[in-house]
């Protein structure tokens, strides 16, 4: 981060939060995860390591593998699993297919995202989707994975049972999503804010919305 002049700026390059307080914060942070998931049942308790594996290693992905905006995606789609698992004590197939859709749509977004960062990518030897292939071919990859997220949160809702209004919240996390692609070029990249932050907020909470009236008013 110190050595981007995007990032350079953030807390801990700058200073404002020093290494050793935020290493402490890391170490808390998993011993009440690990603390919760024993409150909460053996199947919790006993995947809690990997679930911090999976976070804490993502940092060092960009080092090795293209595919890092995967295990980004990855970091943050374990959790429908593990909230599944929270409640109900079993892995189940709708809780994967709500997973798989959470990974494709974070590593949809998060190609967008590294975008602003594909020269300093490419001369400090780190790995990324548009370093690798350019910026038009991986706008293209993201595109499909936000497509066939769609299609996974179409088959979540076939295999939970789902009503009417949950298709529409799809629909309308689809229309997001299209609207997120057409903001970002491999010629213009001064949206790249707009399509990362502002609409993945939307799609996050939309979707929750029509949940929310499906489950509880329809």
């Amino acid at each position: 981060d110190a050595a981007n002049p995007r990032t350079r700026c953030r807390a801990i390059p700058t200073g404002q939060v020093s290494i050793a307080a935020a290493s402490a914060l890391v170490v808390a942070a998993g011993a009440l995860l690990v603390a919760a998931a024993y409150m909460l049942n053996p199947l919790a308790f006993a995947l809690s390591p990997v679930a911090l594996v999976v976070v804490l290693s993502y940092s060092y992905s960009k080092r090795f593998t293209s595919l890092s905006h995967l295990w980004l995606g990855l970091c943050l789609g374990i959790a429908p699993v593990g909230a599944w698992i929270a409640v109900r004590g079993r892995i189940e197939l709708a809780s994967i297919v709500l997973s798989a859709a959470v990974m494709l749509w974070t590593a949809g977004f998060d190609i967008i995202y590294s975008l602003q960062d594909v020269e300093f990518d490419r001369r400090m030897g780190l790995f990324s989707l548009p370093a690798r292939l350019g910026p038009a071919q991986a706008l293209a990859v993201s595109r499909v994975f936000h497509a066939v997220m769609i299609g996974l949160l179409a088959c979540f809702g076939l295999k939970t049972g789902l009503d009417a209004a949950y298709y529409v919240g799809v629909a309308v996390v689809a229309a997001f999503l299209v609207y997120e692609q057409s903001l970002v070029s491999p010629r213009d990249l001064s949206k790249v804010n707009t399509a990362f932050f502002t609409l993945n907020g939307f799609v996050s909470i939309g979707l929750l919305a029509f949940v929310a009236v499906d489950v509880f008013l329809c």
